[in-house]
């Protein structure tokens, strides 16, 4: 079967979810027709309704090797996809390593989520140890580092993440508000700036940005 074809069939399931909201039967019939990379072709080139439903589709079909393609999609001219991308990014973003390290994941997520922060740093020690090309496990021990105000070990960590994961938008723009919190700016809106350029659609970003400016315009 040519794209074409196959951008249609991902159009029917699409418009059919939009109208049932049933994410589940969605997931599970792409899941039946279509590889990631199929996906992935769809969501760099297709019609815009298709490259919508590439986008919400990677998030469930995709795993940790669709970042790229997601990543490249934040900055799609057409809202929906970018926004669809963001959802889908997030969500491979823990799909990294095996069973057990993106189960250990949730578990850190969940406890920085409950301000457990202490708890955290442990946890994602030992999972950074074991798994030192996981991004997210990173990325969350700075979260859990900013949560304890140690900044300067949280920028190190968020370091980490977009080495490992360069498309890490939420990454760079968490080195920001480290940075605000130890009083340089000027490197704060230089992390809030490579974060809006990975993802465009962050407007509190945005919005932080245009705040500095006048402020460090102030400070001539």
């Amino acid at each position: 079967m040519g794209s074409p074809h196959r951008g249609a069939l991902l159009l029917v399931y699409y418009t059919e979810y939009l109208d049932t909201q049933d994410s589940a039967r969605f997931a599970r019939r792409v899941a039946r027709r279509y590889t990631p990379g199929t996906l992935e072709r769809l969501l760099a080139s297709g019609p815009r309704m298709v490259r919508r439903g590439a986008a919400l589709a990677l998030g469930t079909v995709g795993g940790y090797e669709s970042n790229a393609p997601l990543g490249r999609a934040l900055s799609d001219h057409d809202r929906g996809v970018r926004t669809l991308a963001e959802d889908s990014i997030r969500s491979v973003w823990c799909k990294a390593g095996n069973a057990s390290q993106r189960q250990r994941l949730t578990t850190i997520v969940r406890l920085n989520a409950t301000k457990r922060f202490r708890s955290a740093v442990t946890r994602a020690t030992e999972l950074v140890r074991e798994a030192p090309w996981f991004a997210e496990a990173w990325n969350q021990r700075a979260a859990a580092y900013y949560g304890l105000h140690r900044f300067a070990e949280s920028i190190g960590d968020c370091r980490e993440a977009l080495e490992i994961n360069p498309y890490h938008f939420g990454a760079a723009a968490g080195m920001g508000h480290c940075y605000l919190r130890l009083g340089n700016q000027a490197s704060a809106l230089e992390c809030f700036r490579r974060a809006l350029r990975l993802n465009p659609g962050l407007e509190g970003v945005r919005a932080s940005i245009q705040q500095l400016e006048r402020s460090l315009r102030g400070q001539q």
